[in-house]
């Protein structure tokens, strides 16, 4: 059915193109060659301009239309996907390079995503919605992440403008020709196919602009932070999924079998080009050799290939540039003598054979490598809290997975790891919307976790508060410091939901306090009231202001410079003027590593928690537990 499907779109060209309200300026073009077959042109892509975006920014609006009808229209869009599944499953094959099981499992993600929020607007109504929000979407996920960006915005009423990302502007040019059909009107969807350096950049710094939802790296995601922060309103939202270094451990109890078979999904599914997927292997060294034996056999039972065919397991790289950054820790590790197990490659396209280096642990992986790269490392049974710390310590959050049939070890790790999804005995890839919600923190993300209850409301308009800033002397730095690491942190989670799924699988939903939080009023009055809510979810408060008082508390005002300088606080409250507010999250997004939130609205609640997931395999342990438990 499905080679039936895509076989008329075998040899096909597509011309993507600015989809706007008025007429678009753009006349660079380029061709779009498949990575798997040079030979292979797939079709054109005209750019948009500067003078686009800002076309397309002037002639947009908020999508003006019920809640019953949006969600009605975003699940004809479903409806229309799943339609034309042959030619998408063929533009994700020779654009994207998937193969036929990532495509399905792409169209399943974005069908999913369009009915999920067309419930979500309908249980959100009555929300507002807060104006304009630009969505950059990658090109690893372009139909799905894509589609869902879109399809949260539009749920709240927004109105977006949507930049895909350069390697794969065709499929999203099918993909918003469809949802215009359903019945998206142009002006709250347009669509800019361009540069970073000129569309990206149009977008994230245009005031007209009230939020950015961006998947994409952690360097480009703080970089769109600035520019919104010295552009946009204060309150702006940054709603951002970003890259990980993410780990697996493997303790001597682990099934064997099972846990090569998720550690081969995990790392080399879709050319190891996932967010989510496993970057460093940590193995007991009990059971290392034949383990490690085992993980090389299996490796040798993998097909690289064109993505076209349904014997190839792992299909090319995005392009030339890509491989040739995946290359270069590779060549590095082989000229090192650390270079493990390799397969081979075709010649032709851009591919990268799996590859598997041996390092003392997550501190020697200095960046990602955003291909089929898996470290791996060995460690003895009592240097367990150290690896966790040391995952920790490398402040990425998005994903964890761990192997094992001891159930107070699972949670003596998985109570201290700070990852937005974590997995037991499975692999830790392909989250599933609305029972897996997807996200990370730290360098990982700011959350809400896609396909979660807390997304789309994100996109919504909230009460923000801008009373006049009150005088006061300025704090001292060195007391501010001490007062932040006096604070104590609540590891209790402050919420937990259980989520629906197969039978055999686990999946909760979690909420922990974000950490400190500075409350700086601009009143006493103000930071007490902002310090209850902090504290009321499950977070540590500094009250800043003039006239506080109490324990931990500091009468002056915070230089807002200091913001940039500080270290060990989550989040920064303040109801201010606009132009304080401003100054606050200018300092804010000159810090390095995570992303700050800077908040601005009276019921904030929800802002001062991350979202952490697990999912369990119930049957990894010899049988299904939930089903014994049932039945007992």
């Amino acid at each position: 059915k499905l080679d039936a499907a895509r076989a008329p779109f075998k040899t096909k060209t597509w011309a993507a193109t600015p989809l706007l309200v008025a007429k678009a300026s753009g006349t660079e073009s380029h061709d779009v060659i498949n990575p798997a077959n040079p030979d292979d042109i797939v079709g054109t892509v005209t750019l948009s301009s500067a003078k686009d975006a800002q076309t397309a920014t002037a002639n947009t609006a908020p999508w003006d239309a019920t809640p019953k009808e949006r969600a009605d229209i975003l699940r004809a869009a479903s409806d229309s996907f799943e339609e034309h599944q042959g030619e998408l499953f063929a533009i994700l094959c020779r654009e994207a390079g998937k193969t036929p099981d990532d495509a399905i499992a792409e169209l399943r993600e974005a069908v999913d995503f369009l009915r999920y929020y067309a419930g979500e607007a309908e249980r959100l109504a009555g929300s507002t919605p807060r104006g304009i929000i630009a969505s950059i979407s990658p090109w690893n996920f372009p139909l799905a992440i894509f589609a869902g960006q879109i399809a949260a915005a539009l749920a709240a009423g927004n109105a977006v403008l949507a930049k895909p990302a350069e390697p794969t502007a065709l499929i999203a040019h099918v993909a918003i020709s469809l949802m215009h059909r359903a019945g998206v009107p142009r002006a709250a969807l347009q669509l800019l196919p361009g540069h970073g350096s000129i569309v990206g950049t149009a977008i994230t710094s245009d005031p007209r602009i009230n939020g950015v939802c961006f998947t994409g790296s952690t360097a480009t995601a703080q970089r769109i932070n600035r520019a919104m922060a010295a552009n946009l309103a204060p309150d702006a939202p940054l709603i951002a999924e970003t890259g990980g270094i993410n780990a697996m451990i493997v303790d001597s109890t682990a099934l064997p079998e099972q846990a090569v078979a998720d550690i081969i999904m995990s790392a080399f599914k879709s050319a190891g080009q996932r967010c989510s997927a496993l970057r460093m292997l940590y193995v007991q060294k009990d059971v290392a050799g034949g383990f490690l034996n085992m993980l090389y056999g299996a490796m040798d039972e993998l097909s690289v290939g064109d993505s076209w065919d349904y014997q190839t397991d792992l299909g090319p790289i995005i392009n030339e540039a890509a491989r040739a950054g995946i290359n270069a820790p590779i060549q590095l590790a082989r000229a090192e003598g650390r270079l493990l197990k390799q397969l081979n490659a075709p010649k032709d396209g851009s591919f990268v054979a799996p590859a598997v280096i041996s390092v003392d642990g997550i501190k020697d992986i200095a960046a990602e490598i955003f291909g089929p790269v898996l470290h791996v490392a060995t460690y003895e049974a009592d240097q367990l809290d150290r690896i966790v710390d040391d995952i920790n310590a490398s402040e990425y959050g998005l994903t964890f997975g761990m192997h094992s049939r001891i159930d107070d070890r699972i949670a003596q790790v998985t109570s201290h790891m700070h990852a937005g999804n974590i997995y037991i005995n499975r692999n830790q890839i392909g989250a599933i919307v609305a029972s897996q919600p997807f996200g990370g923190e730290g360098l990982s993300g700011t959350g809400p976790k896609a396909g979660g209850p807390s997304y789309v409301e994100r996109f919504t308009a909230a009460k923000v508060l801008h009373p006049k800033s009150v005088p006061g002397k300025t704090a001292d730095r060195a007391a501010v410091q001490a007062a932040i690491d006096a604070c104590t942190p609540n590891p209790a989670p402050q919420s937990r939901q259980a989520m629906a799924g197969p039978t055999g699988e686990s999946n909760q939903l979690s909420a922990y306090g974000r950490g400190v939080i500075l409350c700086l009023g601009a009143s006493v009055e103000d930071a007490k009231a902002q310090a209850r809510i902090v504290e009321n979810n499950g977070c540590s408060a500094v009250i800043i202001a003039p006239g506080a008082g109490g324990a931990g508390a500091i009468d002056a005002a915070l230089d807002r410079s200091d913001l940039a300088r500080l270290s060990g606080f989550s989040g920064v409250v303040l109801w201010s003027d606009p132009a304080d507010q401003r100054e606050a999250r200018i300092a804010l997004s000159d810090r390095d590593g995570a992303i700050l939130p800077l908040i601005t609205e009276r019921h904030f609640g929800a802002r001062c928690l991350v979202e952490r997931h697990i999912c369990i395999d119930t049957t990894a342990a010899g049988g299904n537990a939930s089903l014994l438990a049932a039945a007992s």
